[in-house]
Parts: structure tokens; C-alpha cells; sequence
């Protein structure tokens, strides 16, 4: 041990994801604690519901969990492991939920989330990556402007007679590619709040994807193109506030794009914000008023991009030296910047409802199993991920559960519809609505 721990050889590093070898720490310092795939015991009430990683519950062999990818991400930044089938199913066979991530900084602060996102954009630089289920939606962003390749025309349908969106407003929403085609009822509810609280807003003129899923299989340039024109089209529109209802959206908004273009979520030129923020100071301020009483037991599913996904992004770069200290001081994202308060708040404030916590809940909650492009590419990994939360709402006997992601209500409607379960699936959106006397 040196005499005098500065004079230790410091490495540059930065959180950059395009440089798998910025990670190189994180990966060879994972000691296969499994802090990723166990909750933390003293948040648990018991033994049943105990899991927190959606790819290694499905499959249960090593390399699906993070401890597994760590070492695999070395061999393939030495050069020792090829890209094959089974390497990209292992990599992308992953919702990205965070769970590992936040599980990981309970005990050892390294950058797991960061590292797994690396290793997609590595694949698809050299090649590999992503699946053929990501290249068809990368190919119907490109010309349909949509994820799912309907035509373009249509994605503002849901906007009904009945909806006031004013041509010019401080407040823009952003419906997002599920709820503009295939859940339309969020959005058409997310403008019903607005209208009831008297608030005006906006839309584009021209809606395009967000990109989420192609950022998130590896695709950056692609998706950074996406960013800027998204972001020049908000600034064009003069908005203050951006509101999506779509955790996923949101997430992408928030976090990625100022990943995507180095600069911090502040740096934006404008705030991005989700329903959940909107409706709760509605609420509070007392523009929003809750007057009909829903009856009704339910859980809620903190979706993942509202919850330990959404920590505001900042970029970072400097030394890493002596016992792996870095210089300048990094302040990790840990989930702990959640929409968490927030949605329970808005539940409170609900007459007649009944509000239920499951054993796992904030940002140690299970992922429904379908974002970031994997219902897409490994629809048995989301459908097995979703049916062990419902066996979580079941567990506390709601009656319905409300989630706060299209993607999060269409996979758990599937799996309820399969199962033929008696659970009724909702978006908080609707839930709030169901509330406001109009």
C-alpha cells in the first residue's frame, strides 16, 4: 500500500455509455452479493415476495442476473467473448427497470444500470445488437413516426369534441406513442384533468416517438437525432412545462435525452413533468377538485421510469484513484427522486377509494416486465414478470390495480386476461378522472 494514497495512479472516467470501458470499476468490483436480485431484507415483511430482478426470476441461471452481466461485460471488453445468439438474448432479455441499480448502491455505489446500457450500445456498434424485434420498431419510428407502425395521421384521434387543447399555452402535452394509438383513454383522460382544472394545453402540431425503445436497445444515434429535433420542436412551441402521462416517456424526456446530449435535465430550456406532478399540485392548490367518491380496494405499481428511473440526469467526468474514490465527488441517482409522494398523496386525496400497499413498493417494486423493448423481443419474460406482481396484488386483495404507464396497464391487462384473474387494470389517470365531478 502506498505511503501516500494520492500518489496512486488516477484513472479518467466518466458515466459517458458509449464507452463500455468507463465501467470496467463497476464491473470487476461486483462481489455477487445477489444485492440486485434480493430485496433488501429489512424492507421485507416476509419471505414470499422477496425478488426484485424481472430477468433473473424468469430465468434463473447466473448470466440473467447483474452479477452475471458484469462478468460477461468484461469478457466482451477484453475481447474474449464473441456476440451469439445466447449473448444477446442474455443482454437484451432485460426490461432495464433499475431494480439491480438501486439494489446495488444499498451496498457498493456501482454503476449497474449505466454498465447494462453500455453493453447494448457496445452490440450495436459493433454489429451485433439489437434483436430483430428492435430493428422493427427502429424501422416503424423511421417512417411512421410511431412505434408500432400505424399511420401517422392518426395519432391524434383520441383528441374527441368534447376536448379543449388551445393552439397556444405554457403547458404542452406529450400523449406518447401508446396512448396516442393504442390506450387512448389515458390521454383522453390526462386532457380531461387539464380541462378540469383549468388549465390550458397544449399539443404538437407534429407528435413524433420519444425513442425510448431504441435508446434503450443501444441505438444512441438514432435516438440522439429523435432528442434534438423533440427538444426543438418543444422550444419552437414556446412552452414552459412538458407533461407526459407515460412513465416511459417521461423517463426518456427527463433522463435520457440530456444523457443522450451531455448536458443536465436542468438544461433542458423548459420542465419536464408527469401527470402525477400535475394532478397532485392541482389537487393541493385546489384547482382540481375531487368530489365523486370511487369505491374501490387498489394497489398501485410504482412503474419504473416515475420511480427510481426518474432521479434528474447530470452529466460527470473525472478521476477514479486510490480504493476506487473518484474526483470530483459524484452524486449517485438512487431511486430516491421517485414520483413516490406524489401518487400517494393523490390516492389520499380520492373519496371512497381504498389504497393498499404491496410488500414490494417504491423504488424496491417489482417491474411489470414490458419496457425498454422487452415485451417486444421476450414476450414470455414480460408475461411471467407481470403475472408474479398480480400474484402480489392479489396477496393484499385489491380489487384493481392502477399503474402509471400505458405499458405497465397493457401488459398487466394481458396477463389478468390469461389468467383470468377477477383484477381490474387502470392508469391513475383514469382514476383521477373517475374523481373529478365534470
Amino acid at each position: 500500500m502506498p505511503s501516500d494514497r494520492y500518489d496512486t495512479p488516477k484513472t479518467p472516467v466518466s458515466l459517458d455509455i458509449t464507452k463500455l470501458d468507463n465501467f470496467k470499476y463497476d464491473m470487476d468490483h461486483c462481489i455477487k452479493c445477489k444485492g440486485c436480485y434480493w430485496v433488501e431484507h429489512s424492507y421485507m415483511p416476509g419471505v414470499n415476495f422477496s425478488v426484485r430482478c424481472p430477468s433473473n426470476y424468469w430465468n434463473d441461471f447466473d448470466s440473467y442476473g447483474a452479477f452475471g452481466k458484469c462478468r460477461i461485460g468484461l469478457g466482451v471488453l477484453d475481447g474474449k467473448l464473441e456476440w451469439t445468439d445466447k449473448l444477446l438474448e442474455i443482454i437484451y432479455a432485460d426490461p432495464l427497470c433499475g431494480a439491480c441499480d438501486v439494489g446495488c448502491k444499498r451496498n457498493l455505489d456501482l454503476e449497474i444500470g449505466l454498465t447494462l446500457e453500455a453493453l447494448r450500445v457496445k452490440a450495436v456498434e459493433e454489429g451485433a445488437g439489437p434483436m430483430p424485434a428492435h430493428k422493427k420498431i427502429a424501422k416503424n419510428i423511421a417512417t411512421k413516426h410511431n412505434q408500432f407502425g400505424a399511420p401517422h395521421e392518426n395519432r391524434k384521434k383520441w383528441v374527441t369534441k368534447d376536448i379543449k387543447v388551445a393552439e397556444k399555452a405554457d403547458v404542452l402535452y406529450f400523449a406518447g406513442c401508446s396512448a396516442s394509438y393504442k390506450n387512448q383513454d389515458i390521454a383522453k383522460a390526462t386532457a380531461k384533468i387539464f380541462n378540469a382544472s383549468g388549465t390550458p394545453f397544449m399539443v404538437m402540431a407534429d407528435e413524433q416517438c420519444c425513442g425510448n425503445t431504441i435508446f434503450s436497445v443501444g441505438m444512441l444515434d438514432e435516438a440522439r437525432e429523435l432528442a434534438k429535433r423533440n427538444i426543438e420542436a418543444v422550444k419552437a412551441s414556446g412552452a414552459k412545462t412538458l407533461v407526459t402521462s407515460c412513465a416511459e416517456c417521461y423517463r426518456t424526456w427527463k433522463v435520457d435525452y440530456p444523457k443522450l446530449l451531455d448536458i443536465a435535465t436542468s438544461d433542458l430550456g423548459f420542465e419536464v413533468i408527469h401527470l402525477i406532478e400535475f394532478a397532485d399540485a392541482a389537487i393541493k392548490n385546489g384547482s382540481l377538485k375531487l368530489t365523486q367518491s370511487v369505491d374501490v380496494r387498489f394497489a398501485y405499481q410504482d412503474s419504473c421510469g416515475v420511480s427510481r428511473l426518474s432521479d434528474p440526469w447530470t452529466p460527470w467526468k473525472g478521476t477514479r484513484g486510490w480504493m476506487g474514490c473518484v474526483e470530483p465527488g459524484l452524486k449517485r441517482r438512487r431511486g430516491t427522486k421517485g414520483l413516490y409522494t406524489q401518487a400517494r398523496d393523490i390516492f389520499n386525496a380520492i373519496p371512497g377509494a381504498t389504497f393498499v400497499e404491496m410488500p414490494r413498493t417504491r423504488e424496491n417494486a417489482f417491474c411489470c416486465g414490458a419496457g425498454r423493448g422487452t415485451k417486444e423481443a421476450f414476450p414470455e419474460l414480460a408475461s411471467v414478470s407481470a403475472k408474479h406482481r398480480m400474484e402480489e396484488v392479489k396477496h393484499v386483495s385489491a380489487e384493481a390495480l392502477v399503474a402509471a404507464c400505458p405499458w405497465c396497464k397493457s401488459n398487466f391487462a394481458q396477463a389478468i386476461k390469461e389468467n383470468g384473474d377477477n383484477v381490474k387494470v387502470m392508469d391513475i389517470a383514469e382514476l383521477i378522472i373517475a374523481a373529478v365531478e365534470i
